[in-house]
């Protein structure tokens, strides 16, 4: 262990001093995926719905990531294993064609439920913790269980389609309306106004794609090395009273802004002692 965590190590230049216990989170199971979310009802305010009413098409401009809800269950009969219950919330960006001219911009609400099944092991001990509170007696949340959490990774979507449909087209017939006092009071508040269901006259349906990541983790203690304490080698930089053009001068010139980067090449020089063929 001293030639691969010691001195020769490529990477640092002490060697261990001591073995020490931490707790963190340990991701016991997780899993990718590329979902294609087809046909999802845009839900609007009372403007935008008056404003897509009108409207002749639209253009899907931006799907944003409002927020994730996991819910996580044990598998029953299947000791181990629990089920992840997600639910998306989108923000969509539309561009209404009411005609020969400039769009206008409307937004409005999607969402997308999703499930996964992974492992995140057993745990039977029920975990206490002290939450500090001035002035009054520290919480204790005596029913807290060693349940696993699920950890959502997710990156804004793509917007791969959008088109508007008359109310009276059957296609609306088989959409899924949404209970609105069931979306969380953070969502709702993204909006200018309140979302309506019902009364309009044309629908809106998107085609997002959307890349995820889950993990399932749970609290663990893990003996790891340790080579010293962390202290902050750099100074801090204060502000001056410098000029602007001085300190425009000191800003290197953005190349890569210009001339955008291809694929990075491994350093092998610094990593032959952890990772061959990382380039692969």
């Amino acid at each position: 262990m001293g030639e691969r965590f010691g001195q020769n190590a490529p990477c640092c230049d002490r060697e261990i001093k001591d073995a020490v216990c931490v707790h963190t989170d340990k991701v016991y199971d997780s899993c990718k995926d590329k979902d294609c979310i087809e046909d999802a009802r845009v839900f609007l305010t009372a403007a935008g719905q008056e404003i897509i009413d009108c409207a002749v098409n639209v253009k899907c401009r931006k799907a944003e990531i409002i927020w994730v809800f996991p819910d996580v269950e044990p598998v029953p009969f299947n000791r181990g294993y629990y089920t992840v219950d997600l639910k998306f919330f989108f923000k969509i960006t539309l561009d209404a064609y009411l005609g020969v001219g400039k769009p206008t911009q409307v937004e409005g609400l999607a969402s997308f439920d999703k499930k996964v099944i992974l492992f995140g092991s057993e745990g039977s001990a029920k975990v206490f913790e002290s939450r500090y509170s001035y002035d009054s007696f520290d919480e204790q949340l005596w029913k807290k269980t060693n349940m696993p959490k699920a950890v959502v990774e997710v990156v804004d979507p793509l917007c791969l389609g959008a088109k508007v449909v008359d109310i009276h087209d059957k296609m609306c017939c088989c959409s899924d309306d949404i209970d609105f006092s069931t979306i969380p009071e953070c969502v709702c508040k993204i909006f200018d106004g309140n979302l309506v269901m019902g009364g309009e006259k044309k629908r809106v349906f998107v085609s997002i794609g959307l890349f995820s990541i889950v993990k399932i983790e749970r609290n663990v203690q893990l003996l790891i090395p340790a080579y010293d304490f962390c202290i902050p080698q750099k100074e801090c930089v204060a502000s001056t009273d410098d000029s602007p053009c001085e300190l425009f001068e000191k800003i290197q010139f953005p190349f890569d802004e210009f001339f955008p980067p291809e694929r990075e090449d491994c350093r092998f020089d610094e990593m032959r002692d952890y990772r061959h063929g990382c380039c692969e």
